[in-house]
């Protein structure tokens, strides 16, 4: 049922992807604004993530399960049937608003439930491969689900999940102990109006320029949001981040390796369907299954995992994740209007599935790393909000650079190709100012570890 969950909630946050020029079409939304379909689920979802996992933890994780399930099922079959591009977007937030509710409480379940080591590697293996690859199963599922019905039919996909789920919570998943506490409001809404704030400002420079007074009114109030978030949460008396788990230096690489690598490997998702469907002239379906090399070899390195972090240890496996992921991503940024799929996209997207495999179970354990059962939720929901909210900001980031570029050149099929291919050197960018946190935090930290561990031994 955990795994169910987390495979619902990637998938819906993909789902649409092969569907936006379509929904663009239909409800008359540019580029630029198409980033918001994904963006207006990913903002709430990473901005409520914490508070959700603080509500797990004071109402029981059994019970903001199956009321987020709930909620989302409802926002589903809303975004199925919205009208208009207003109250599609509405539908997308409250479908946020639902998974984050659900999501940090099935990851705390999860690490209830799976107590011995050998268990819990295996657990976390399948849910981070349902976590990265699960992207990219929903863009196949859209593209199909596009061109032979409608992109709406996406959105009505979860709601038998969702029943289904409901009904087998009770019988299959035990309540947790509830804690008396009261639920930080405060550090919620700064957290969320911050990063809300910080993507629009991207979003509209991408649309207005940089020089217009909204861009930069927007990005100096996610600036102060985000501050008087810090702040409320070091003067919390029941804080949703208590800020002692960034005291670990392996976690806090953990969350900041996983948020940059968001912010790069997220928008190439956004961006490779548009190069197909608008430079190679594929349908949806045929943009979803172009995808299938990256997730076939992405799923296929789930196997290989326990025993490649069983001999070189999560830091070694993830760095070497990491270089072959930026391998991958710099090979996919030379695409221009030439290209074709095979085998200027192919291959590419081989190399990168084969990284991206290496690199989201290392990060989730490390993240979860020395964790007190009594910050488990938190813990869990710094996880998810690196990253959904690496991949918001790094779509809005993307998304502006891309805008600047095709707007420097006349309209056509080469500009529009050269624009994505500066977006992907920008995705390359992030994944390496990722791995420089990997190198800066995490390995030295590993390596101490090593030695405080071999020492034990000599003495004992």
């Amino acid at each position: 049922m955990i795994v169910a969950c987390q495979l619902m909630m990637v998938l819906d946050a993909s789902v649409l992807v092969t569907a936006l020029p379509e929904i663009g079409r239909t409800l008359q939304l540019s580029t630029a604004a198409l980033t918001w379909v994904q963006n207006a689920y990913i903002l709430t979802f990473g901005g409520f993530l914490l508070l959700g996992a603080r509500a797990g933890d004071i109402l029981g994780k059994r019970k903001t399960f199956s009321t987020g399930i709930a909620l989302f099922s409802l926002a589903s079959m809303l975004a199925g049937l919205a009208p208009s591009s207003s109250l599609l977007l509405a539908a997308r937030a409250l479908q946020g608003l639902a998974a984050a509710m659900a999501t940090p409480s099935a990851l705390a379940l999860l690490s209830v439930s799976f107590t011995g080591i050998r268990e819990r590697s295996k657990a976390i293996a399948v849910y981070s491969a349902v976590s990265g690859a699960g992207g990219s199963v929903g863009l196949i599922i859209g593209g199909l689900l596009t061109d032979v019905i409608s992109w709406r039919a996406g959105m009505f996909l979860n709601l038998p999940i969702g029943v289904a789920l409901l009904l087998m919570v009770p019988r299959y998943m035990r309540e947790t102990e509830m804690k008396a506490g009261n639920l930080d409001i405060m550090g919620a809404m700064t957290s969320v109006i911050g990063m809300t704030a910080l993507a629009f400002g991207f979003v509209q420079a991408a649309s207005v320029g940089w020089k217009a007074p909204e861009v930069w009114v927007s990005l100096a109030l996610g600036g102060v949001s985000l501050v008087a978030f810090v702040w409320i949460e070091a003067r919390a008396k029941e804080p949703i981040t208590p800020l002692r788990l960034f005291a670990s230096r392996t976690r806090s690489g953990a969350y900041l390796g996983r948020l940059l690598l968001l912010c790069g490997n997220y928008p190439i998702f956004f961006f490779v369907p548009q190069f197909l469907q608008n430079v190679l002239h594929f349908n949806s379906l045929e943009a979803g299954l172009a995808i299938m090399p990256f997730t076939a070899v992405q799923f296929g390195m789930m196997y290989t995992m326990p025993s490649l972090i069983g001999r070189f240890g999560n830091v070694k496996v993830l760095i070497a994740g990491m270089v072959i992921a930026i391998i991958g991503t710099c090979w996919l940024s030379l695409l221009s209007a030439d290209s074709s799929f095979f085998p200027h996209l192919f291959f590419p997207l081989i190399v990168m599935g084969c990284g991206a495999g290496m690199i989201f179970q290392p990060f989730t354990t490390l993240g979860l790393s020395d964790v007190e059962a009594k910050d488990a939720g938190a813990a869990s929901g710094l996880v998810n909000v690196a990253h959904q909210t690496g991949a918001s900001l790094g779509l809005a980031v993307l998304i502006s650079v891309f805008e600047a570029t095709n707007r420097q050149a006349v309209p056509s099929v080469t500009s529009f190709a050269h624009a994505i291919s500066v977006s992907l050197v920008g995705s390359a960018v992030f994944l390496t100012a990722s791995l420089l946190a990997v190198l800066i935090l995490l390995l030295p930290a590993d390596r101490a570890q090593r030695t405080v561990v071999a020492e034990t031994r000599n003495a004992s």
